[in-house]
């Protein structure tokens, strides 16, 4: 199975900490961000993980070089141009060998979520893509319909809201996406050449058409390492989760 892991961006909310290493090598109790990354998603069964770079991206690369992990790691080299998430998936699919579903899971994002179960469940599904969510204070929110399809998306703080089903806008859920998803191979078939642009807005644009799932799960499971303040609270995290 093969996975990929968006670790291209700038980091900007890490910052000081990511003005000299991307943020895919920031520590969380001595050990990358990457590598807890990558560890968790090949104990799931993945054997084939592909890694975009951009900011320092040549130290991921070095690092990929000097430590051996029990799957195949490529990299997708965007240092000439940032492709933002859904422009970073089109031109990773290029790298992709195996007719099967992909994992997607962001570097800054830990967590104890079952992916093995989120794949299964997608898997079975038959869905163009399934999205980890879950219940928790941010502000924008994928709109879900009563059978948990992606109906919409919402900006709490603009008041902006994007319909895929507007005949669902009275009786819809929020739910806080969590970096983590699962997409069936012709999914990439249906994004536009690769350029800077972001998923999400792909979604809901699919989504008037097909169906795009949520994957709940409880958001103690799951944690965002975003600012500096943070670490110190995910290496609690990690410890209790037992996440190495």
């Amino acid at each position: 199975m093969e996975a990929m892991i968006f670790a291209a961006g700038l980091g900007t909310r890490l910052q000081p900490i990511t003005n000299h290493i991307p943020k895919a090598l920031v520590e969380v109790n001595g050990t990358t961000l990457l590598e807890l990354c990558i560890r968790n998603i090949i104990n799931h069964g993945f054997d084939r993980v592909i890694i975009n770079v951009h900011h320092f991206g040549e130290q991921i690369i070095d690092f990929v070089a000097n430590h051996s992990f029990d799957a195949e790691i490529v990299i997708s080299d965007e240092r000439q141009l940032l492709l933002d998430t859904g422009g970073g998936l089109k031109k990773a699919s290029q790298l992709l060998v195996q007719d099967t579903p992909l994992l997607i899971h962001n570097v800054d994002v830990l967590s104890a979520i079952d992916l093995s179960d989120l794949y299964r469940r997608h898997c079975q599904s038959g869905a163009l893509a399934t999205v980890a969510v879950a219940e928790r204070e941010t502000s924008r929110y994928l709109l879900f319909d009563t059978e948990d399809n992606l109906a919409g998306w919402t900006n709490r703080k603009t008041g902006e809201t994007i319909w895929a089903k507007p005949q669902q806008k009275d009786n819809v859920v929020p739910l806080a996406f969590s970096g983590i998803h699962v997409i069936s191979r012709q999914l990439t078939d249906r994004l536009p050449p690769a350029a800077p642009y972001p998923i999400i807005p792909q979604y809901i644009a699919m989504a008037r058409h097909s169906n795009i799932k949520a994957y709940k799960h409880n958001a103690e499971e799951w944690m965002d390492v975003g600012k500096p303040d943070t670490l110190a609270t995910a290496n609690n995290f990690a410890n209790k989760h037992n996440i190495n």
